[in-house]
């Protein structure tokens, strides 16, 4: 009897160029390496370039044949986010999938150096401008994946308001992440909206990983030491998925010939279990957030998002 979708599930990715955030631990480290295992060329963007390139010795040292590059990406800085886009369409004009991973949880209020609030920034905007600026290669796939990662979390936060997007004088850490969470769903579900609206063959798609143990929860637990941050990393370490068991949603997201633009993928029970689809009900699929959460991230990045100028 099958136990479920697994690694052994990703065709062959020979030929296909794939940007990951964060590839440099945690879900993203897997999420390179079985990309790379099924020989994808793999771009492993990170803030961390020593640590990026320690773990990208570490995936050669286990596939000795795995075509894998370094790119530095500072999420928290749209001059960064400019210049990877930059070194990584001079190397790749086109990309097939871009997994859009990288974040922070819970932490205490900061700022990006753009000035937005540091989960917002980092787990959203930094990604919707990384996804605005890569379109043009992304579009010259002929069917390019791009897969964004939510939470559970997102049910703590509350739709962006384009009045007050960075929570001033209304920051609470848990408040703030599962802002960013339902951010990164509504973009997701959105650019899908649009990508079919124009035509083109490239699919959005989401994930949640599930309870996976991360330095998520241990750098929320040291940062902030409330009672949730504790409790979430307590109850990680006893009983969530290993990363290598978060990251089948986000691989089978971005590999699965079968997935279908606009899905959400997570592991069978909710925070655990091989990845399957789930539907999208209630307030996800909130298509007045959605267009905010476009037009405030058009705004504070001011970028332009146009999917028909990119075709």
């Amino acid at each position: 009897m099958s136990t479920g979708w697994t690694t052994d599930d990703i065709p062959d990715q020979a030929g296909r160029i794939a940007v990951v955030t964060g590839a440099n631990g945690g879900l993203g480290f897997e999420v390179a390496r079985e990309l790379a295992r099924k020989r994808a060329n793999v771009v492993m963007a990170c803030r961390d370039v020593p640590k990026a390139e320690a773990a990208r010795g570490a995936i050669l040292g286990e596939i000795p044949t795995a075509s894998l590059e370094v790119q530095e990406l500072d999420l928290a800085s749209l001059e960064s986010v400019r210049a990877a886009v930059a070194r990584i369409l001079a190397n790749h004009p086109r990309i097939d999938v871009l997994v859009n991973n990288a974040g922070v949880m819970g932490i205490p209020e900061r700022r990006t150096v753009d000035g937005f609030e540091m989960q917002f920034g980092v787990n959203h905007l930094g990604h919707f401008a990384l996804t605005a600026l890569l379109l043009p290669a992304l579009l010259r796939s002929p069917g390019a994946r791009v897969v964004s990662v939510t939470s559970t979390g997102r049910h703590l936060g509350r739709p962006v308001d384009p009045n007050n997007p960075h929570l001033v004088g209304r920051y609470g850490p848990w408040k703030a992440y599962g802002q960013a969470k339902l951010a990164n769903l509504h973009f997701a579900l959105e650019l899908d909206r649009r990508f079919r609206e124009a035509g083109v063959p490239a699919k959005s798609l989401i994930v949640h990983p599930g309870f996976t143990h991360t330095d998520l929860q241990a750098t929320s637990a040291r940062e902030t030491g409330d009672l949730m941050s504790r409790f979430a990393y307590a109850g990680v370490r006893r009983s969530g998925m290993s990363p290598a068991e978060g990251a089948l949603s986000l691989l089978r997201a971005a590999t699965d010939p079968a997935a279908e633009g606009g899905a959400l993928y997570t592991p069978r029970w909710v925070n655990s279990g091989p990845p399957m689809r789930r539907p999208l009900l209630g307030r996800s699929r909130n298509r007045k957030a959605m267009r905010t959460v476009w037009e405030v991230s058009e705004r504070e990045t001011g970028i332009t998002f146009d999917v028909p100028a990119a075709r």
